[in-house]
């Protein structure tokens, strides 16, 4: 009996038709998939991080940019139930992060939800999923680096009281010509990857310490402004408003599954993934509800329309001085530049994957013999990301990032119940409970998200979704590895 995972040997009598049809559901092998884990061009990435690095890795991918920029965008849109709002798009990743800790624990890899498709249903689906991570990750540290260049402002101008101009802190379409610390943060953490995943995972647990005295810090002032009377009318836009602010929001909640490309990089991943993706979620969803629900208790929900650094702003407002808004911009300086430096992490990796099973170049799967990184790889990536970064508007960004995200996401979920139907013998060692009811719930509320989202930024995903398919078919479709080794 043929393995259900393997692919089955190609058939010389087939028409053109069903052998094109074949090329595109050809599945990888989840023991191939495991066995090639941390090989590339000329070396190996190493097996050197711990579980607790590896929350810390999705907690700093996760906590950042979403509560310190985005929470502006949010409030306007929801009122008071902004909180509410926070608790669906959590919930909404909460099914989806189950069924990731589910697949990274079976397939410990570093393509993460790319691998797990190919694994379950083929090249073009796999294709298709990882060419939304590139958008997912890509675009979101593009759209995090411009968040920095706010808080940056803000730290200036509470210690040495001169700002940045506009034209060098913004984009065109916003007022600016090029965004200059947003390229100046994803260049430095360009700078900490090369030096290694060790290295880069030691500075981001720094970092993260930081971004929970930062809130905590936030929390603690804005106590001190909070208005009971802010929330009486608390669904001041109609209950549809929830959906729609959840659908933004969600984008605060991207980088969980950074921990998932970590696989080729951790210890003991089939142990330590699922437990990293797990607590990494829970105590992001704890923080965003604790500072959604203070924010807005200290400043009445119609003052968050067109606030940049929306926290220090509410700390300068609440105390009357700005000294507690300039060391919070401090620490948001640190926090956002943490997720930076991981949500990058993750993007590298995917391309490795990808890279290594010929649907993109080779130059992406090579491996530094002395630092274990693929460094070609991460300069590439830093660049492209740091020039978007200086030159699209955040609020495109954010959106482009969402769609692209939860349709990975809808993918994983599929992936899981895909999975136990072919493969139910295999060794889990974390299981969805209730059999396929989360998985299913979590591709509807995916599916219902990317409903909410405006029309242009389905229009924005389909072009994306095109020129992929283009790229898929002009390039890797051919240089498939997988379709040389079956041939």
């Amino acid at each position: 009996m043929l393995d259900q995972g393997v692919a089955p040997p190609v058939d010389d009598t087939a028409t053109p038709k069903t052998s094109a049809l074949r090329a595109l559901t050809r599945r990888k092998p989840v023991e191939q998939l495991v066995a090639e884990g941390g090989q590339g061009e000329g070396g190996s990435l190493r097996r050197s991080l711990s579980m607790w690095q590896l929350t810390m890795i999705s907690i700093g991918a996760t906590l950042g940019t979403g509560i310190f920029v985005v929470l502006g965008e949010a409030v306007p849109l929801a009122g008071p139930a902004v909180t509410v709002a926070f608790v669906f798009a959590g919930l909404t990743a909460l099914f989806s992060a189950l069924s990731y800790a589910e697949l990274a624990g079976t397939i410990p890899v570093a393509g993460s939800s790319y691998s797990y498709a190919y694994a379950t249903m083929g090249e073009v689906v796999a294709w298709i999923c990882g060419w939304c991570l590139l958008l997912e990750y890509g675009v979101s540290i593009a759209a995090v680096a411009v968040g920095w260049g706010d808080y940056l402002n803000e730290l200036l101008d509470g210690t040495i009281g001169v700002t940045l101009p506009t034209a060098l802190t913004a984009p065109p379409g916003d007022g600016g010509v090029f965004n200059l610390p947003a390229l100046i943060v994803v260049v430095l953490a360009m700078l900490f990857l090369l030096g290694g995943a060790r290295e880069s995972a030691r500075a981001n647990t720094i970092m993260v310490f930081v971004k929970f005295a930062s809130l905590a810090l936030f929390c603690a002032v804005g106590f001190i402004g909070f208005k009971s009377g802010n929330f009486s009318d608390f669904m001041p836009l109609g209950a549809s408003s929830i959906g729609a602010a959840g659908a933004i929001l969600f984008f605060s909640y991207i980088g969980f599954d950074a921990a998932s490309t970590a696989g080729e990089e951790a210890k003991n991943p089939k142990r330590d993934l699922p437990r990293a993706i797990m607590l990494s979620l829970l105590i992001v969803t704890a923080l965003y509800v604790l500072v959604a629900f203070v924010a807005v208790g200290a400043w009445d929900w119609k003052k968050f329309a067109d606030t940049d650094a929306t926290l220090a702003a509410i700390m300068n407002d609440v105390t009357g001085q700005s000294f507690w808004g300039t060391l919070l911009a401090a620490g948001a300086v640190i926090s956002i530049a943490s997720v930076v430096l991981t949500v990058l992490y993750g993007q590298t990796r995917i391309l490795f994957a990808m890279s290594r099973d010929g649907l993109v170049p080779k130059v992406f799967g090579k491996v530094h013999a002395k630092t274990g990184t693929p460094r070609a790889n991460t300069v590439i990536v830093s660049l492209f990301c740091g020039f978007l970064a200086a030159a699209v508007p955040l609020g495109e960004l954010v959106n482009a990032t969402s769609i692209g995200t939860l349709f990975a996401f809808a993918l994983v979920n599929v992936a899981v119940v895909v999975l136990r139907y072919r493969r139910p013998d295999m060794d889990r060692s974390f299981k969805v409970a209730l059999g396929p009811v989360f998985p299913i719930l979590g591709f509807v509320f995916c599916a219902y998200s990317m409903y909410k989202l405006d029309m242009i930024t389905w229009v924005y995903f389909g072009c994306w979704m095109a020129a992929g398919l283009v790229f898929y078919f002009v390039y890797g479709m051919r240089r498939s590895r997988l379709a040389s080794e079956q041939k």
